[in-house]
Order: structure tokens, then sequence, then C-alpha cells
């Protein structure tokens, strides 16, 4: 019979898999096509296009639509936001930090490069007043929307059983 080895630590390497998946599966949809020979080198001075984190909803109290994008490192002045019609699109740069020192890494996560996202604004909301404001590494943009655009719940009725007649 084969020996099992007990992980000890098995919910941290399934978040390593995860994570590293996750790199790797930004880097694809990110990353134009290009010959293999071209694909960039990950390394602190040579920058690789990433795509930030975003999440959006709708929040019913205050009528508004959110998104939120996560630029930690980004500075709020490298962060062009522009809508046309229906669509908003966010593009930056996460530029790269210097060492001070002369030191050979081990390991480096961080992406540095340029970005862009581009979501699709609900219906109803209302252009001509989308506010963006950043704060800890998170830009926050909202936009009001009206209040027949926002999801309702239909109540669903129920009729009375007719009587079978026999004849």
């Amino acid at each position: 019979m084969t020996n099992l080895m007990i992980r000890e630590n098995f919910y941290n390497d399934l978040y390593e898999f995860r994570r590293d998946f996750d790199e790797i599966f930004n880097q694809m949809i990110t990353i134009k096509p290009l010959l293999r020979e071209q694909l960039p080198v990950e390394t602190p001075f040579n920058p690789v296009q990433f795509a930030p984190a975003v999440e959006t909803y709708v929040d019913k109290e205050s009528k508004k639509y959110i998104c939120r994008i996560a630029l930690p490192g980004v500075e709020p002045k490298e962060i062009e936001i522009n809508l046309q019609g229906n669509q908003l699109t966010i593009q930056g740069e996460k530029k790269v930090t210097k060492m001070t020192k002369d030191v050979e890494l081990n390991r480096s996560e961080f992406l540095y490069g340029s970005f862009e996202r581009t979501l699709t604004l609900p219906e109803g909301v209302a252009p001509d007043k989308v506010v963006a404001e950043f704060h800890n590494g998170i830009l926050e943009i909202t936009v009001p929307i009206s209040a027949a655009a926002l999801p309702r719940k239909i109540e669903v009725k129920s009729l009375p059983i007719a009587k079978h007649v026999t004849v």
C-alpha cells in the first residue's frame, strides 16, 4: 500500500495554490499575446501588466452603484478615470519602487506596470454625478442610481384552487 503523507498545514497549501493560480490566470488575461521568447520576466525592475481586484455592488438604501478597486502602492495622480456611454474605464500605472540597498531577492510577488479595467455601468445611473475617492489604497467610485433602476422584489400571488365538478 502507498504511504500517505499527512500535511499539517493543508489549508495554507490550498491558499498558496489558489494565490499562485490566480496570479497565473491574471497574467494570462492581461498580457497581450506574445511569442514565448518575448514573455516578460518577473523582476522588481521589469514591470509586467497586472489587473487590480474589483468589487461592485448596488447599495439599495443610498441608491448608489459602488465600485471599489484595490490599488495598493498606486499614487492617486497615476489614476485616470473615463466614462463613455455606460463604459467606465479605470487606467493607471503602479510604478516600480527602487530599493536603496543592493540586495539579491529570493522571491518577489509584487506586480508593477500599467493597468486598465473597463466596467459596464448598470442602467439608470446618473453618469454626470460620478464621484471618485481614494483612501488607503482603495479607489471607490460611486454613481447615483434611479429608484426605477433598482432591483425590486415581486410578490407571487397564489390563486384560489378551482373545485372540480364531475358530470
